[in-house]
């Protein structure tokens, strides 16, 4: 045991995250998951550190099929643990969070994936509108409608909108189809929902990122449309502010990771 340290002295402060220990970040060519190999093509690009692969939680390379993608994922970590006396943590590699999900995660467990997904199909923030306060409503559907009816024209199917928080069930032919939808992505899609999704409490807004049908900003702002009527009315809220800044960033890494391993 070590022992205290003298009387009137606060003890070291505990570092958070990790120590990087490496000097150089680089990309090589290497053989991909089979879960990520497209027929013909089974080189990817693997990030290395100093000369050794970046290991997954689960042993796997972290091995991509975009350059782009890798490339970024590289940029990632040789910036992280530059700050803060060289420490790191997971919050400062995003990209690498969700190319773990495409690797490792999502080939073990797809289904369950999926089924999460469309579990927002009843609760989607889209669909329960505010019973108690018509202006808020009529903000609702102003923001919201563009966005069911946009959900209508590209999967051709219709969602059920009601006011009031008590569940409502959307019909078995609506969630057939989304799940039809769902079932058809690939691991990096999915990997980019899996973030998407949640952090706008709305699988119509997640799928809306996936087809480039809006911004990150303009779905965010849908998706925080309460919390900013209310700080309209009662002031500027700095839990609420950095909620919102958190669930934009979240988007933006989704929407980016998206647009990387789309570039090849």
């Amino acid at each position: 045991m070590s022992a205290p340290p003298p009387s009137g002295q606060m003890p070291p402060r505990q570092q958070a995250g990790r120590k990087r220990f490496w000097k150089q970040v680089s990309v090589v060519p290497e053989a991909l998951p089979e879960s990520l190999s497209p027929a013909g093509t089974p080189t990817g690009f693997a990030v290395q550190l100093d000369g050794r692969s970046v290991r997954l939680p689960g042993k796997a390379a972290l091995c991509v099929p975009s350059h782009a993608l890798a490339q970024a994922l590289a940029a990632e970590w040789q910036e992280a643990g530059q700050a803060g006396e060289g420490y790191f943590t997971p919050a400062d590699l995003p990209l690498t969070g969700i190319a773990g999900s495409m690797i490792e995660r999502i080939p073990a467990s797809r289904e369950g994936v999926v089924s999460s997904l469309l579990a927002y199909v009843e609760s989607d923030l889209l669909c329960y509108r505010d019973g108690a306060n018509p202006r808020l409503a009529a903000q609702q559907a102003a923001a919201w409608d563009p966005w069911t009816q946009w959900l209508e024209r590209a999967f051709g199917v219709e969602l059920r909108v009601t006011s009031g928080v008590m569940p409502i069930c959307q019909p078995a032919e609506t969630v057939q189809a989304l799940g039809a939808a769902l079932e058809a992505l690939d691991l990096g899609e999915l990997a980019a929902l899996g973030v998407a999704v949640p952090a706008l409490g709305s699988l119509v807004l997640g799928l809306a990122l996936l087809r480039d049908a809006g911004t990150p900003g303009e779905l965010v702002a849908c998706a925080t449309l309460d919390e900013r009527a209310q700080m309209a009315i009662w002031g500027e809220d700095t839990e609420v502010t950095d909620r919102i800044a958190s669930i934009q960033a979240e988007v933006e890494h989704a929407a980016r990771f998206l647009a990387l391993i789309r570039a090849g």
